[in-house]
């Protein structure tokens, strides 16, 4: 007979002491066997808590310290001179943030938090309320379009003479038709240079001065001028040939291929303000189309000339331009 029924049987009605004490007493036992049963789920669960908590503490900690690294090192990037301003501008984000970083390093998230709470949004987005059409590369990445080009001195041979040619001398006055070849006495190169050469009144007419740069000294520029063209020369130029045998210029302007030491067939216009606005880059046996850095040259002019507009592909002088804005541009596009 089972404690519950026996507390059935024997009850008395008057006295209901018996039967609630057997109650109680059946209620306390099921309550410890069911908390004998769950105790090494809940030991399991307070474990796995408790580890997914040193957990995240000691991810927190090792964000902590990289960002505290990064403070340390960007400190001491910043006191040289020749990338950084010595001041950090106040409505840089990367600033704010630094100067919101803790010292030491600091294992709770509540400090993590403080320091990008203190960050004002404004400070982190700063917007142009017009788009703009030009890029502007980063200092670091040049020459890509929309840098200022690297600036040399070279000599070269202009008109059978050495002279000097520094590229800055032009910023401000004409745009520059700058292009690097291989070699001297080669192929495709003779063929390029002379057309160059052939059409150099149609860029003089644009304001615009034409230079070809190789690796080879100045003496085999002179030798090579003063050979006939029937015979694989140049003749006489209307443009100087710069000597680049530091290979520098090739190198600045990233066409140089080091294990020969020659460069690529790069070509680059240059505007009056010394910024790159156009690139081309060929193999070594792939010649360029004046024809197409010609059209590319009155592009880019008619779109500095006029700022609300942009030239479509193929776009030449007396042709339609185009509006860049959504529904302004329909009147292209309804026109072709």
């Amino acid at each position: 007979m089972g404690l519950d029924q026996w507390a059935l049987k024997n009850r008395n009605d008057a006295d209901p002491s018996p039967l609630i004490a057997t109650i109680r007493c059946r209620s306390q036992v099921n309550r410890f066997w069911k908390q004998r049963s769950l105790y090494p789920l809940r030991l399991s669960l307070t474990s796995h808590s408790t580890s997914q908590e040193e957990r995240e503490k000691e991810r927190e900690s090792r964000v902590l310290q990289s960002m505290a690294s990064l403070a340390s090192t960007t400190t001491l990037i910043s006191s040289s001179s020749v990338l950084l301003p010595s001041k950090p501008s106040p409505f840089s984000p990367a600033a704010s943030f630094l100067r919101t970083l803790p010292s030491t390093s600091v294992s709770t998230s509540s400090s993590l938090r403080s320091c990008f709470s203190s960050i004002s949004p404004l400070t982190c987005i700063r917007s142009s309320s017009r788009p703009s059409f030009a890029v502007k590369a980063q200092a670091n990445d040049l020459p890509l379009v929309g840098n200022k080009a690297p600036d040399f001195e070279a000599e070269a041979v202009f008109d059978q003479e050495f002279i000097k040619v520094k590229l800055s001398e032009y910023i401000g006055k004409k745009y520059v038709i700058l292009f690097l070849y291989p070699l001297d006495f080669t192929f495709v190169c003779p063929t390029e240079i002379t057309a160059f050469s052939d059409r150099y009144e149609e860029f003089e007419k644009l304001n615009t001065e034409v230079l070809g740069v190789s690796v080879d000294s100045v003496f085999s520029h002179l030798a090579w001028v003063q050979t006939e063209r029937k015979s694989g020369g140049l003749g006489d130029l209307n443009y100087p040939l710069v000597s680049d045998i530091t290979k520098s210029i090739s190198k600045s302007f990233g066409v140089l291929i080091p294990d020969q030491g020659i460069a690529l067939r790069g070509l680059f216009i240059i505007d009056k303000k010394g910024v790159i606005q156009h690139s081309t880059i060929n193999n070594l046996g792939i010649g360029r189309s004046v024809d197409e850095t010609m059209r590319t040259l009155q592009a880019l002019q008619y779109v500095q000339e006029n700022p609300d507009e942009v030239c479509p592909a193929g776009w030449k002088p007396g042709e339609k331009s185009m509006k860049p804005d959504p529904k302004l541009s329909k009147e292209y596009f309804s026109a072709i």
